[in-house]
């Protein structure tokens, strides 16, 4: 049934449907007395509005929904009103949309808006000028769900399964990258019998010839069981000069870098242990039984991390034992990538191959001592000289300190270490190493460090443990075995991933030695212990030559016996390519024994430029 009602204060008419069986079950509630007579009260005054009006018969459809299919001329049913049958199983849409736009031709209809869109129906044929006259006065778009799917209500259907391809997209790639990466760990680590990454890329660094004898083998996994304890050592002497430390250069960031500079004029030196006058002087005082130099030694303590093949000789004079590295012999080169599960390029004419890369290295690490020093003349001189260098000669800043530990009752040994900066703190004198990472390509490391070394600089630290592990841990030992207070590691990047001569420092990182050590798992008693085992299987054999060389393919050093002429015939047993001999001394130099004591990474450095 439905009435009118007239609300005072408006100036309209509101229709208003009125349901009596509401308010009928409103009389049947169980409320109180009083609210039943108010009930009451406005029902009668809403009867007494309402006119008696004929409600019409309704005809009834056994058959199914809605009104049947042939109604009786006497039914009294308002004209024009149309149906649009549908089954229970339809899904309704929106009964009154007011926010679609029929007049666009690309719009996709739905087709649960089907069931109630009459606006093709023929018994509406005003229906069209009606909608072209109607204006909507709320033009605001409807409001967005506060829970759920952003796109639930969107139009185009298509956005959600498209997102769903390219998160599926993405999730196979990671997964190939998985596996890959899983492939290449299995290959290099699970099987200690399969050949490793380096024999790929790398030889043997030293031609074994058949008249040499292996006198013995050593795996590594018996170094990590090792351990002895040195007392504290005392120093013998001090030779060179040191220059300060740049303090401005801890305070870089990516954003304000620093072009490397080249020190050309300056010389380094790398002179083996035999060739060390100083060295001589302390064996013809009967001061040692051992002597080696520290980058040997960290050779030797480290030789479990390491991948690439090297080699030491070993000379047995007497009871006196000497460890020296062989003319021609990378040793003094810097490893990039060494224990990285990513191969580099195998042409050695590629700027990203292992020897180009190590060379570069090299040439970074001696720029960089050298430019983070305050240049001005001021400098920290010890008893000696540089035992190498020339009278007038410009050396890098670098002091030497010769040093002897106790290995038993009556075994000495003495060991060349080098510090290469000064630091005042708190009125106190601190030693310097000074260690330069390089950046060659991003995406073989995967860190970018112009984006990371600010943010993410302990995720920078942790990919080059992992990718140069070795390198990292002769570093620390280096550094551990000069008694240095603070090691400074520098974090240099090329300008340009295919530009290997131009470089940036983007930051200088300071950590102690000690600390550093614990970082990486470099325990010193199992270096020790490394050093004192060779050095005790060394002492037993007879008097002669000896080659201790790292297997190239397996985890294990051989020591081979060799004729005392050997690695003296010009490289006859080891041809290299010319690229890679050492160069011959400058002309114009004094001094044959000095003279040949230059460093061959400064001549390699100097090759490379020029080509």
């Amino acid at each position: 049934m439905k009435a009118v009602l007239v609300f005072q204060g408006l100036s309209q008419f509101l229709p208003v449907q009125v349901s009596f069986s509401r308010l009928t079950f409103l009389t049947h509630s169980n409320h109180s007395d009083r609210v039943f007579r108010n009930h009451h009260r406005r029902f009668n005054h809403l009867a007494s509005m309402v006119g008696s009006f004929d409600v019409g018969a309704v005809p009834f459809n056994p058959d199914g929904w809605g009104p049947p299919d042939s109604a009786t001329p006497t039914t009294n049913l308002p004209s024009n009103v149309p149906f649009a049958p549908f089954s229970r199983s339809d899904k309704l849409g929106r009964i009154a949309d007011w926010t679609r736009n029929f007049n666009n031709p690309t719009r996709s209809k739905n087709p649960s808006d089907a069931v109630f869109d009459f606006t093709n129906d023929d018994s509406f044929p005003a229906s069209a000028a009606d909608d072209a006259s109607f204006r909507l006065v709320d033009g605001k778009p409807p409001p967005r769900p506060k829970f759920g799917p952003k796109w639930r209500f969107q139009q185009q259907r298509q956005l959600p399964q498209r997102r769903d391809e390219e998160v599926e997209a993405k999730k196979r790639e990671q997964e190939k990258e998985r596996a890959r990466r899983d492939r290449l760990y299995h290959l290099n680590r699970s099987n200690p019998n399969a050949p490793r990454r380096e024999a790929a890329v790398f030889k043997s660094s030293v031609d074994i010839q058949p008249e040499w004898n292996m006198r013995d083998q050593i795996p590594f996994s018996t170094f990590s069981k090792l351990s002895f304890t040195v007392p504290e050592p005392e120093d013998l002497q001090f030779c060179g000069a040191l220059e300060y430390y740049d303090r401005t250069y801890d305070r870089i960031t990516p954003k304000s870098d620093r072009r490397l500079e080249r020190f050309k004029n300056r010389n380094f030196f790398k002179v083996t242990t035999t060739d060390d006058p100083v060295i001589r002087r302390l064996a013809n005082e009967d001061k040692a039984t051992v002597f080696a130099t520290d980058t040997i030694l960290s050779t030797l303590m480290c030789a479990p991390r390491s991948v690439y093949s090297w080699d030491i000789v070993v000379q047995r004079v007497g009871n006196k034992l000497f460890f020296d590295k062989r003319d021609g012999s990378q040793l003094d080169l810097l490893s990039v990538h060494e224990t990285s599960q990513e191969p580099l390029p195998e042409a050695k004419d590629d700027i990203n191959s292992a020897h180009s890369l190590s060379v570069e290295a090299a040439y970074i690490n001696q720029n960089f001592s050298q430019q983070v020093l305050v240049r001005d003349g001021n400098k920290v001189t010890f008893d000696e000289p540089n035992p190498f260098a020339n009278e007038g000669e410009e050396v890098a800043s670098v002091a030497y300190r010769y040093r002897r530990w106790k290995l038993d009752n009556d075994m000495y040994l003495v060991a060349r270490c080098e510090v290469q900066s000064v630091l005042d703190v708190n009125k106190q004198r601190s030693y310097l190493t000074l260690n330069a990472l390089n950046e060659f390509d991003p995406k073989y490391s995967g860190v970018d460090w112009r984006q990371k070394l600010e943010t993410q600089r302990g995720a920078v630290l942790a990919t080059e443990l992992k990718n140069n592990a070795n390198k990292l841990a002769k570093w620390t030992a280096q550094a551990l075995l000069a008694s240095a207070d603070m090691m400074k590691l520098g974090y240099v990047s090329r300008i340009h991933p295919r530009d290997h001569f131009n470089h940036v420092i983007l930051t200088v990182v300071g950590y102690k030695p000690k600390d550093f050590a614990a970082q990486i798992n470099l325990n010193p008693n199992n270096m020790w212990g490394i050093v004192k085992s060779i050095v005790d299987l060394c002492m037993k054999l007879d008097e002669g030559k000896y080659v201790l060389v790292k297997d190239p393919s397996k985890p294990q050093v051989r020591i081979y016996q060799v004729p005392a002429d050997a690695f003296e015939n010009d490289y006859v047993e080891e041809p290299l390519p010319e690229d890679e001999q050492a160069q011959p001394p400058a002309e114009g130099a004094e001094g044959g024994e000095a003279t040949a004591t230059t460093n061959d990474v400064v001549d390699a450095n100097q090759i490379e430029n020029q080509a």
